[in-house]
């Protein structure tokens, strides 16, 4: 089907919530996706960290083949052994000593903010039930987790939003200190904020939350699901500060593509769960789990924290030199191959710029680009991103 009937059919038949631009990609390896016309764009975005073995990767695709010709789907009310794998896999490699699968991002951090509850009401009675969590926030668009996200924009019209929720200014210890009360179960945060601009939480402020936490009882929760796996350059980005949450949340790279959500948890708070307590249809059924597993498995056999780490700092070296050009390019932000570069200017038309060059960023925040390319990301192709960025910065500076 040509682009243009392809756009028109669905102007005509989905609902107007997504902004689309006018593309239609029919096929995608590695670092790169082709389009209806056969041309070839260079992807930077990676579905917002989600392909981070890249497109199409074999091992993921070979994987999820064999479990297609097996079984496709099992409820919960069974034992799945892909699930069991894959959680096996996830816990050798945490904090954590048990899973708890779902479909999504949002899932997992609803599943997250229910298991805090429940734990806090077991353990301190109903009370105890107030989350504090960052200015700055993305936790997804389910009405739980838009109360953890501190954007006015996705919250206007759904109101009315589930209460006993507060907003603290994102690595400031004080004002933390400040908000707890003897009613908070938990603080849940990004250790990189992603939509709020790649923004890294401070060593020592993680360090002192993490003793906030412990001393006032509550529990810690990290939503790792976009700086997990590899993408700041360790296994999961908590390994950077040497601080292990209570909770993590995990998602978008997990199944390379393929859609599944994960929490990851102690032996104790996993307990506060009983059988229906909390549940879904399709969460950790056997062909996600097989995706996950096979991703799973090409990043530790692979030990792709690594490559984040070492192509992470040739990509920073390179971005610097934009940072000492122009004066409207402010500064580098977030670690391993998950960067931002925040500008003093509006970042939209450079990603529309680089979209008509065959290049896919994304801008967050308004004015910082994100940079959340494949792991599997080489020199090659970072220098090709620069000479690009390159040739639009230039343009722009003209033009200012």
């Amino acid at each position: 089907m040509a682009l243009e009937q392809i756009i028109q059919d669905g102007e005509k038949y989905l609902m107007y919530n997504y902004k689309r631009l006018p593309v239609v990609f029919t096929s995608g390896k590695g670092c790169y996706l082709t389009d209806t016309e056969g041309n070839q764009y260079l992807d930077f975005l990676a579905g917002v960290a989600v392909n981070s073995l890249g497109h199409c990767p074999e091992a993921v695709v070979e994987a999820l083949k064999d479990q297609l010709s097996k079984v496709m789907h099992v409820s919960n009310y069974f034992w799945i052994d892909t699930q069991v794998e894959l959680a096996k896999l996830l816990v050798d490699n945490s904090f954590g000593d048990k899973a708890f699968f779902c479909n999504s991002g949002a899932e997992a951090n609803e599943a997250a903010i229910k298991l805090a509850r429940k734990h806090s009401y077991k353990k301190f009675g109903a009370q105890k039930n107030e989350i504090i969590a960052m200015k700055g926030s993305f936790h997804g668009r389910t009405l739980a987790t838009l109360a953890v996200t501190d954007n006015k924009k996705y919250q206007e019209g759904y109101g009315p939003i589930p209460e006993s929720f507060k907003f603290v200014p994102f690595n400031d210890i004080d004002a933390l200190k400040a908000a707890i009360t003897e009613n908070t179960c938990a603080i849940l945060l990004e250790p990189i904020q992603g939509e709020g601009g790649v923004t890294a939480a401070e060593l020592q402020y993680l360090k002192a939350v993490k003793t906030l936490a412990v001393e006032n009882n509550i529990l810690l929760i990290f939503d790792e699901i976009q700086c997990g796996f590899a993408r700041t350059g360790k296994l999961f980005a908590y390994e950077n500060y040497g601080v292990a949450p209570d909770i993590m949340s995990l998602a978008k790279a997990l199944g390379n593509g393929f859609p599944i959500g994960a929490l990851i948890t102690t032996d104790e708070i996993a307990a506060s769960w009983q059988p229906g307590d909390h549940g879904t249809t399709f969460g950790g059924n056997p062909l996600a789990c097989a995706a996950g597993v096979a991703t799973m498995k090409e990043i530790l056999e692979g030990k792709l924290w690594e490559k984040a780490e070492s192509t992470g700092k040739y990509f920073q070296t390179k971005l610097q030199a934009l940072v000492e050009k122009y004066e409207w390019v402010k500064q580098i932000k977030g670690m391993g191959l998950m960067l931002g570069l925040e500008l003093t200017i509006d970042g939209a038309p450079i990603v529309e710029k680089a979209f008509e060059k065959k290049v896919i960023i994304n801008c967050t925040a308004g004015k910082v680009l994100r940079f959340v390319p494949p792991l599997i990301v080489g020199e090659k192709e970072i220098d090709l991103l620069m000479n690009i960025l390159t040739e639009i910065f230039e343009e722009i500076s003209t033009n200012l």
